[in-house]
């Protein structure tokens, strides 16, 4: 009879080294997050916008790398080009990372990297939009990256019994810090007249301030978060940097071929692609709806967008509490219905009803942080033994490589229908069809299939 490997488990009872590290990588959630909050959902696309336009031509065209586009396409085809690098990069980061025994070095150099590229974006002025596109290429590459190295401890600082509580905490966490920043943000940007500002310096500010936070705590991290000796049966190659990168380019081949031998780990995967697209695209849209149905204020939206962050804290830590009485999975399935009737609410919206607006956002915070946390824990319970950081590289594809597929059925609904309403029910498909996958697979076994244990509640 074939015996299946075990997972060490921290203590029942963490200890103080154990507390020690758990904090450091919840600092980790803590300091990442402004870069989503503050540069990529609120401050960059339209200041790098404004800078492309102003380096338009008399016919209103730029010519990055000699191909003449609209200003108002630039910054969508910047963002796409930084996900397909991270298409190609992440899993080979992940096999490294496992190879060789230094995920402490690796997190910090792609921190550390991508927090100076950030705080170098205050140099974005004038007509300098390509210098802004690099600067956000380059980061957000290095964002992904070192996600992928961060996550990979979880298995290592939680038993399966442990991980919703934890994953959910660094989760929250993360939601406070970028609420914290972005508050004071918008403080600055909407009293930028007051402090002797430009709106552009304001802008520049609010960027340089989240490579600055992000670099800032990520110290923390590192100095908290230890390595582990690598489980791998080539111990040469992990002891020697550079085998460990050439091994990691063979690993990924071993490992594409060992995620089809996973087939109900795929089928998570599947399933958390379809809900995550919906919850990413109704996060990404969700202004446009406000502005253009619903017809509010800037200053609405801005302050919704902060209100979400605020509650997302609270309620990634409640989800967290019920996940411990009912289950990871029965939380996450209860979880898309609110989702859907979220959407459902969305629709029948009076238009200038910004309170309602402030609402939707209350609800869509308590089960946004809650989601994407346990999802991240179950996803852990579904990794063979030493492949932490291979598999959640694939994991960060699937929630960043495939994020078209939400907004182009938006995009097409309204395109069919010229209305918005419909555009936003459409999305329903995504947590219907997600949320059917996960409630068919079998969890319990697909975690024994990956020779894991597990947990008492699932």
């Amino acid at each position: 009879m074939t015996v299946l490997p075990q997972a060490p488990h921290p203590p029942a009872a963490a200890d103080r080294a154990l507390r020690r590290e758990r904090f450091g990588w919840y600092s980790y959630d803590w300091a990442m997050s402004v870069f989503n909050t503050s540069v990529t959902t609120v401050f960059l696309a339209p200041y790098l916008t404004s800078i492309a336009k102003a380096a338009a031509d008399s016919q209103g065209r730029i010519h990055p790398l000699g191909v003449s586009i609209p200003p108002g396409s630039f910054f969508g085809y910047v963002l796409s080009v930084s996900v397909l690098l991270q298409v190609l990069v992440l899993p080979v980061t992940g096999a490294v990372a496992d190879r060789s025994g230094a995920k402490r070095q690796l997190l910090a150099g792609f921190a550390f990297l991508g927090s100076l590229c950030t705080l170098a974006l205050f140099f974005v002025a004038g007509e300098r939009y390509l210098l802004g596109a690099g600067l956000f290429v380059v980061a957000n590459l290095c964002f992904g990256a070192a996600t992928v190295v961060y996550y990979s401890w979880l298995p290592d600082l939680a038993g399966p019994d442990e991980r919703d509580a934890v994953s959910s905490r660094g989760w929250a966490y993360g939601y406070l810090g970028g609420a914290l920043l972005l508050a004071a943000n918008l403080a600055l940007f909407t009293g930028h007249g007051s402090l002797g500002l430009s709106e552009g310096d304001a802008v520049r500010i609010c960027l340089a301030s989240a490579g600055i936070w992000w670099g800032g705590f990520t110290v923390v991290t590192v100095t908290l978060l230890r390595n582990r000796r690598p489980r791998t049966d080539d111990v040469a190659a992990a002891g020697d940097r550079a085998g460990a990168i050439s091994g990691g380019f063979r690993q990924l081949g071993a490992t594409l071929r060992d995620l089809r031998a996973h087939r109900l780990t795929l089928w998570f995967l599947g399933a958390y692609l379809l809900f995550n697209d919906g919850v990413q695209t109704v996060i990404g849209v969700s202004a446009q709806y406000g502005a253009e149905e619903l017809h509010l204020t800037q200053t609405t939206l801005v302050s919704a967008i902060l209100l979400v962050q605020v509650v997302a804290f609270l309620g990634a830590m409640a989800l967290g509490r019920i996940a411990a009485v009912i289950g990871a999975r029965r939380t996450v399935l209860c979880s898309l219905v609110v989702w859907v009737g979220v959407l459902v609410l969305a629709y029948f919206l009076s238009a200038g009803a910004a309170a309602q607006f402030y609402g939707l956002a209350v609800l869509i915070g308590i089960v946004l942080g809650g989601t994407q946390a346990l999802c991240r824990s179950l996803f852990s319970q579904l990794i063979p033994l030493g492949k932490e950081a291979e598999y959640f590289g694939f994991y960060e594809i699937s929630d960043r490589g495939t994020s078209w597929l939400g907004p182009f059925l938006f995009a097409l609904t309204y395109q069919l229908t010229e209305s918005y309403r419909h555009a936003i029910f459409s999305l329903v498909f995504f947590f219907v069809v997600g949320g059917v996958l996960l409630a068919k697979l079998d969890l319990r076994r697909a975690i024994v299939a990956a020779g894991n244990v597990p947990p008492e509640r699932l």
